[in-house]
């Protein structure tokens, strides 16, 4: 049963510093306890864990405006924060994670603003009809948190010019633009500061759970090296292999991009870059990949000896393998 709420917002607009900040509230979090944790980057496209940096972002367009590149340990999409939008995460124990509660936080919070917002799939929230807020979740043993961005004023021609959104997805949706899809709260609500939607959430936080809310803040002096760490080329950008071979698909469940490097009709070495919230399955199907023949139903074969626990991350594996299957190389 959970016994504390903690509310902590972040004193910097440093990309590498909050993501930081969250993996250590991630495992600091009290087995009874629920964190909200609040904060805001300054210029920043954050992409999910398994996604492609080059083909999300505009990456030397966003260097030279000043703004920053980050990776987050979350599956999921690319998104642009500024200072016209609010970050939030929820951190729990598996035990007590529940989405639906964690979302009527947000959607309680706007009642007391005035709006009323939707649930909409799994990782959106809209407001007639237009996202404002996209979220991703993380997990790690029973480590748990659900995040996401809540768009009060952000700058959507900035948003439009450094994100490249794939024409697949935009189809799916059947929207022509990146820009067309996404709102402002300040559309709805023109006076709407940051500082009194961080009151409404607080207040609806207390509200949703039932308990009382502890503000704190966070020693943050030990957080250096994990800064590093995100800010680290090798994080945010990874290993680029010499492909040949580049397939690209869209499933229900997200967007696949598998790179094959080839030498003697083996596969030397894969890529994969995803949208997908479950990022397990992604991670590992590289070394299903590596040694493979070249041909499609060797890789079917081989594709076929995964099995997951998750059934969700089955059906993943089971569309990529009919996926497979049918392609011609």
């Amino acid at each position: 049963m959970l016994e504390k709420l903690t509310y902590i917002e972040s004193n910097t607009t440093n990309p590498y510093h909050n993501l930081a900040l969250e993996e250590a509230l991630l495992f600091g979090c009290g087995k009874e306890e629920c964190i909200l944790y609040l904060w805001q980057n300054e210029k920043t496209v954050v992409i999910g864990k398994n996604q492609n940096a080059w083909k999300e972002c505009r990456t030397e367009k966003l260097e030279r405006d000043g703004g920053h590149l980050a990776r987050r340990l979350s599956g999921g999409g690319a998104v642009y924060h500024d200072l016209g939008n609010l970050n939030f995460t929820f951190l729990v124990s598996r035990e007590h994670y529940d989405l639906d509660r964690q979302l009527a936080v947000i959607q309680r919070a706007l009642e007391h603003l005035g709006l009323r917002a939707e649930k909409s799939g799994r990782n959106d929230l809209l407001i007639n009809g237009k996202k404002f807020s996209g979220n991703a979740f993380y997990r790690h043993g029973d480590h748990c948190y659900h995040h996401g961005t809540i768009m009060v004023a952000v700058d959507k021609e900035r948003l439009g010019s450094y994100l490249t959104v794939s024409t697949a997805k935009l189809q799916s949706k059947g929207v022509d633009s990146v820009r067309s899809r996404v709102a402002n709260l300040t559309d709805y609500l023109p006076n709407l500061a940051i500082d009194s939607l961080k009151e409404a959430l607080r207040q609806a936080f207390g509200e949703v759970y039932g308990l009382p809310v502890e503000e704190r803040s966070q020693d943050e002096e030990e957080l250096a090296k994990r800064t590093e760490f995100f800010s680290s080329w090798e994080w945010l950008y990874g290993r680029r292999i010499p492909f040949q071979h580049e397939r690209t698909k869209k499933f229900p469940w997200g967007e696949v991009t598998i790179q094959f490097e080839v030498e003697k009709g083996r596969i030397r070495e894969a890529a994969v870059y995803s949208d997908a919230l479950k990022t397990g399955l992604i991670e590992v199907l590289p070394e299903y990949l590596k040694g493979v023949r070249f041909q499609s139903s060797s890789i079917w074969t081989e594709l076929g000896l995964y099995w997951s626990a998750d059934p969700e991350e089955e059906q993943m594996m089971m569309d990529i393998r009919k996926w497979m299957k049918e392609e011609e190389w």
